[in-house]
């Protein structure tokens, strides 16, 4: 089962098991990853789901759609390169070690 890493602002790492076909988000939220809001449930509409995929990542990631793509412009914390909704980061095996990291604020 793929492990995914979640870092905090605060630099705490909790890294845990993800089955496929869970999302980034799903699996943030069956394991109580403080940080991950998701208020819309994974529909990728509100934005509260947001993360940063970590600078080094090398694993393959989905493409980003446009609706994605516009959501993250009106996240609560700054859209960088590297932004994600994780509702729309389904796990896969190849996705084992990914290291997201939690934006200071979600709303």
């Amino acid at each position: 089962m793929p492990k995914i890493t979640y870092r905090s602002p605060d630099g705490t790492d909790t890294v845990v098991d993800v089955a496929s076909p869970c999302t980034v988000m799903r699996g943030a939220k069956l394991h109580n990853i403080d940080g991950i809001e998701a208020q819309c449930g994974g529909s990728a509409q509100c934005g509260t789901c947001h993360v940063y995929v970590d600078d080094a990542n090398t694993l393959p990631l989905p493409p980003m759609h446009e609706v994605e793509d516009d959501v993250l412009y009106g996240t609560a914390s700054p859209r960088r390169e590297t932004s994600r909704l994780s509702c729309q980061l389904p796990v896969t095996d190849a996705m084992d070690g990914l290291l997201v990291h939690l934006p200071e604020a979600q709303s």
